[in-house]
Formats: structure tokens, C-alpha cells, sequence
């Protein structure tokens, strides 16, 4: 008898935390989102399906300077997922007794801090960053938060990953629309290395483009990833039940490994490289493993991992210094280990997380959500240590009793855009959904690069759908053209030609429809070419 509970994912949904129905509820909701957003992980990966590939991806002037770029920067995420103490990382030294007595049972004692001026200090569980600091590897950007903090561990995490207002909701990734126009036809003609690298960080919106595609190889845990870059291969299609399910999972896995495209180059990077320093704990073998592929010369640009646990209600003291100390560690371990092949001076790491935590302690010797936070960034490209932003203030907060923010965490964003990757100003400006300021205190200066200019062609399209099984394929022409709109199935077999020829220049429209015709309710793709170049998007039918 086949028993469907026998084959699971490798990732669990993890039970709330006991404090607060609310808190709780936020935690369910997380939990079922993060769920249902990994059932569709290969949905916006490069699939070579059959002979013909397809694409769901939009074309825009976006980061064609990054992607034909001879630079060798990379920008690595560090995410802390639960809400980051910021008082307890950075600790204000210059009003130590309002901290100290708001934190009776978890302030760090100034005996145990590591002083990095005059103003603050941090613990010394993390001295490990101490010698960053003083070769001028790290900086600090205090009090960074947002207008309007939302204190839902998911919704203030969708906040961060899209760059949205608080109160807009968006669903594609600041990085997303950054990699957006990288390939016109991701698919068709996929980059040969993956645009991104996700470890951990699912159900966050960071590398999703317009049309919620996710433009990064994701994965859920440093094992996955490692039994990819040793095996080339995601899932196992043959131990799976003796029965008419099993056969279904096995297709379903298959499917899903040769559609997995980076396993291949994965592998063969990581095989290429060595760890030279040693690694610990949840970070360190996230760290080891980018280290690897980065010194393997996988080229990906954009990374991001995740470091669990910060949300720190009860019993505060512990698992925070743990975590502090993996991350100091951890990121020592990083870029000693990039130094061994002269790669550390080409990778900037930048923390991130929903938000800080309360200014008091609570009542289970823990803190509960509060606002701003200071944000951590490491790396030679820094070019000095140092603080910028204004200095948390306790004694003027906001109306929940948070700390106030003092610098939008986009002008960081919109910064390290502009000067670390090197993206025109216009174009960071249309990524950040507006002008945000940019910091020049961070120390970061643009490489000369060549300069790309964007495809002269651009073209506009979308589907609407009217809800009588068929589905409208609609683009602008800047200028007239031949033109060619193909619909494939996805298994990359062609459906239909729906049209063929010269067209003038503005916008046009023709219909994909089910109704007469042997049409099976499912996703399909069409495909529009223009002067050489195809765009396309997935699309959905119905009966």
C-alpha cells in the first residue's frame, strides 16, 4: 500500500513560539506562505524543456552593466531572520546607563565589550570581527529602519525584500528587478551561470522578478546546495513508493532535476575549489560553500544567506551571544579564506533583518519587536571602518516606544547599487521604485568598467485573461517590425503560431484560446520575437 506521507520535503513548517496569540498567528501565516511559495521553486528557473526552451521573463534596460561587466564584484546578503537585537550587537556606550537599566537581566556588561570608539562597543563573543574592524573591513550604519514600521515578521520581511513603502505591497524583489533585464529570454537563452545563489530565505520576494519568477538558484539549507554541487542532481527519482503516486514523484523529480540547469556548473565550481580556513556552525557552512563556489569561478554576482533564530522573545542572553558569535566567525572565516585566492577585496557582505528589537527587556528575559536597527556591512571595498547615521536615541521614540529610524534602509540599497555594483543612477532610481539618497560615508567607490548600453529594441507585453478560456497576448512596437508569436507547452513542444509577419509600429494584440480546439487547461508560454530577440511569459489556461 502506498503511503503518501512517507515522501516529504526536506524543509518543516516549525510550530509557533508560545508568546502571544498574535505573535503566533504572524508565525502561522509565515509558516503556510513560506510553504506554499516552495511548492513553486523550479516555477522561475531556466527550463530546457525538450529542444525548445521557454522564458517568462521581461525585458528591460536593467543591469546589462552588470551582466556584460568585466567586474568581478559580488555582493553577498546576510540575512537574520527573527529580528536582530541591534542593542545588544552595537551597544551605545555614550548613554550605557538608560540602556543598562532598561536591560537589568540582559544588558552586556562593559567589562565584556570590545570598544570600537568613543560612542559604542560591541560584545566579545564577537571579537572575531575585531581585527576587520581595525584593518578597516567594517562599518556600521546606526538606526536603520523604514516610515511606518510593520512589526509581522512577514510582512516587514516583504517590506525589506521589495523596497516597498509600508504600506504598498509588492511582490517583486529589489534584486529581482535588478536581474530582471539581464536576459530578455532567460530561458531560450539562459546565462551560463546562475544569476543568483538563495540559501535559506524562502518565502521572501529578494530575487523575484515582475512576473513573481525567482531569478535565483534557492535552496533551503547548505545540505541541499552541497548535494547538488557534489552530485549535480536536486532530488532522488528512484527511491520513492512502489506505486502509481510513487511514479507520479519519480516524473515529478526528473522533471525537476533536468530542469534544475546550474547543477551541472554548480558542480564543477565547487569541485574546482577548497575551503582553506575552517567554518562553523549554521553560517559557516553556508559561507564555505559561496567561498567555494566564488573561488571556483562560478561568476554568480548576487548571494544571499541566512542565519535563524533571532527572534529572541525568551531567554534572550544565550542564544543571541551564539548567534552573534557564529556570525562573527563566520564571516572572519569568509574573508580569510577569499584572501587565499585574492577574492576578498571583491565581495561586500551587508546584514539585514525585519526589524530590531524593544528598547526594555520583557518579562522572559527576552525583548519583543521593535523598529530601527543598525545595519552591519564587512569587506575591503569599505575602505576604512567607521558609523554613519544618527545614534539610537532611548530617550526620544516613537509612539510604540521604539527607536526612531534615521536612515531609510533603501538609501543603503540604492548605495551599495550604485557604487559597489556600479548601475547608472537612472537605472538604480527605476529599480528602488524612486530617488533615494545614497551614502556616501559607506566608502564605496564605482571600478571602471566598460560601459553597456541597453538594447536599442525594447518592447512592452503582457497577458490579460477574460475569463472565457482564452488569453490576450498584447505588446507595443516602439517601431515597425517583423514579428513572430509563438505558443509553446511546457514541455517545450510548440502549440500554435499565432502570428507571422510585418506589423507597424504601436500596440497589438492576438488571442490564445481553448474553446474549439484540443487545448488542456494548464500553463503554456508565449513567445514573441522581434528582430532576433525573444520575450515571453508564462501563461495559464483554463476550460
Amino acid at each position: 500500500m502506498c503511503d503518501h506521507h512517507k515522501t516529504t520535503d526536506k524543509g518543516r513548517l516549525g510550530s509557533a513560539l508560545e508568546h502571544g496569540e498574535a505573535h503566533e498567528r504572524d508565525h502561522r501565516a509565515w509558516s503556510r506562505r513560506t510553504f506554499l511559495r516552495n511548492l513553486g521553486i523550479f516555477s522561475g528557473g531556466a527550463m530546457m524543456l525538450s529542444q525548445t526552451p521557454v522564458t517568462a521573463m521581461a525585458n528591460s534596460p536593467l543591469a546589462w552593466g552588470l551582466t556584460n561587466s568585466t567586474g568581478d564584484r559580488i555582493l553577498v546578503l546576510i540575512r537574520f531572520k527573527g529580528g536582530n537585537d541591534g542593542l545588544n550587537t552595537i551597544i551605545p556606550l555614550f548613554d550605557y546607563g538608560t540602556y543598562q537599566m532598561s536591560r537589568p537581566n540582559i544588558h552586556i556588561p562593559q567589562s565584556e565589550l570590545t570598544t570600537l570608539g568613543p560612542d559604542f562597543g560591541m560584545p566579545n563573543f564577537m571579537s572575531d570581527l575585531q581585527p576587520m574592524w581595525q584593518d578597516g573591513q567594517m562599518k556600521v550604519v546606526n538606526s536603520v529602519g523604514y516610515p511606518g514600521q510593520n512589526l509581522s515578521h512577514f510582512r516587514s520581511t516583504d517590506i525589506w525584500t521589495t523596497a516597498s513603502d509600508s504600506d504598498v505591497v509588492d511582490t517583486s524583489g529589489w534584486l529581482g528587478r535588478f536581474l530582471e533585464g539581464q536576459y530578455p529570454d532567460f530561458v531560450t537563452n539562459p546565462p551560463d551561470i546562475p544569476p543568483a545563489v538563495q540559501i535559506g530565505g524562502s518565502g521572501t520576494f529578494l530575487f523575484d522578478n515582475t512576473d513573481g519568477n525567482n531569478m535565483s538558484v534557492q535552496v533551503e539549507d547548505p545540505d541541499t546546495l552541497l548535494e547538488i554541487a557534489q552530485d549535480g542532481e536536486l532530488y532522488d527519482p528512484v527511491n520513492v513508493p512502489e506505486c502509481y503516486f510513487g511514479e507520479q514523484i519519480s516524473y515529478l523529480r526528473t522533471v525537476a532535476n533536468n530542469t534544475f540547469r546550474y547543477a551541472e556548473i554548480i558542480s564543477e565550481t565547487y569541485n574546482s575549489a577548497t575551503n582553506d580556513v575552517d567554518y562553523e556552525g549554521q553560517l559557516g557552512n553556508q559561507l564555505a560553500l559561496v567561498a567555494r563556489l566564488i573561488k571556483g569561478g562560478l561568476g554568480t554576482k548576487l548571494y544571499m544567506v541566512t542565519l535563524d533564530g533571532f527572534d529572541t522573545h525568551a531567554n534572550q542572553p544565550n542564544q543571541h551571544a551564539n548567534l552573534l558569535n557564529n556570525l562573527a566567525n563566520s564571516v572572519k572565516a569568509f574573508y580569510d579564506d577569499l584572501a587565499t585566492a585574492d577574492r576578498a577585496k571583491d565581495v561586500l557582505a551587508m546584514t539585514f533583518s525585519e526589524f530590531g528589537r524593544r528598547i526594555e527587556q520583557n518579562a522572559s528575559n527576552g525583548t519583543d519587536h521593535g523598529a530601527a536597527a543598525p545595519l552591519l556591512l564587512f569587506g575591503p571595498g569599505l575602505n576604512g571602518n567607521g558609523f554613519l547615521g544618527d545614534h539610537p536615541d532611548m530617550q526620544d521614540v516613537d509612539n510604540a516606544g521604539n527607536l526612531k529610524y534615521g536612515t531609510d534602509f533603501r538609501e543603503i540599497y540604492a548605495s551599495v547599487l550604485e557604487n559597489w555594483l556600479c548601475v547608472d543612477p537612472g537605472i538604480v532610481d527605476q529599480v528602488m521604485g524612486g530617488y533615494f539618497d545614497r551614502l556616501p560615508g559607506l566608502g564605496l567607490t564605482c571600478s571602471p568598467v566598460p560601459v553597456f548600453e541597453a538594447p536599442v529594441y525594447q518592447l512592452r507585453h503582457w497577458a490579460s485573461y477574460d475569463g472565457r478560456s482564452q488569453v490576450g497576448i498584447h505588446y507595443v512596437l516602439p517601431k515597425g517590425a517583423n514579428v513572430t508569436v509563438h505558443i509553446f507547452n511546457m514541455l517545450g513542444q510548440p502549440v500554435t503560431t499565432l502570428f507571422r509577419g510585418y506589423q507597424p509600429k504601436g500596440q497589438h494584440q492576438h488571442t490564445f484560446q481553448s474553446a474549439g480546439a484540443k487545448i488542456a487547461a494548464g500553463y503554456y508560454v508565449y513567445s514573441i520575437e522581434v528582430q532576433g530577440q525573444a520575450y515571453s511569459r508564462k501563461i495559464v489556461m483554463t476550460q
